[in-house]
């Protein structure tokens, strides 16, 4: 975990790490082999940078997700661990968003995290049905942590 910018409302690095492993323990793969995301908080400046430069937008966003399966990472040797991606969540858009959103900051949170991890896993919302797909699976994973639904109005 890098924390590259001051968000004072943040989750701690137990929490972040409990969220990924829930991902992980739904969607992840049948395998003993340990599994690394890399998660990076960074602030708008920043944000707004590697948004413009991968995804061709002007502005910071609230989380992007830079997965690592392609890269024929799964073909290495069962001791090493399997190298998932990157996940960059830009703490004051998130911050911002919970607010205007009418929502617990830490729930915000949690849903951020989940779901630039699902997207790590090749999960995506292009199309209205892997949106369907993806949102249902959101809404399971944060529900066993005591998330409510985060497209229910002030959830």
């Amino acid at each position: 975990m890098q924390v590259a910018a001051d968000v004072s409302n943040g989750p701690e690095e137990a929490d972040i790490r409990d969220w990924l492993e829930q991902v992980i323990a739904q969607v992840g793969p049948d395998t003993a082999r340990s599994i690394e995301i890399s998660v990076r908080i960074v602030g708008e400046a920043e944000g707004r940078a590697l948004n413009k430069q991968f995804r061709a937008n002007d502005s910071a966003t609230n989380v992007l997700s830079f997965p690592l399966l392609d890269a024929g990472l799964a073909d290495l040797p069962d001791e090493m661990p399997l190298a998932l991606g990157d996940i960059v969540i830009c703490g004051p858009v998130v911050t911002r968003e919970a607010s205007e959103q009418g929502k617990k900051c830490s729930d915000h949170w949690a849903h951020m995290l989940v779901h630039g991890a699902l997207h790590l896993f090749g999960y995506d919302h292009e199309t209205d049905v892997q949106a369907q797909e993806m949102e249902t699976l959101e809404i399971r994973i944060l529900a066993l942590g005591g998330v409510g639904n985060p497209y229910e109005p002030g959830k």
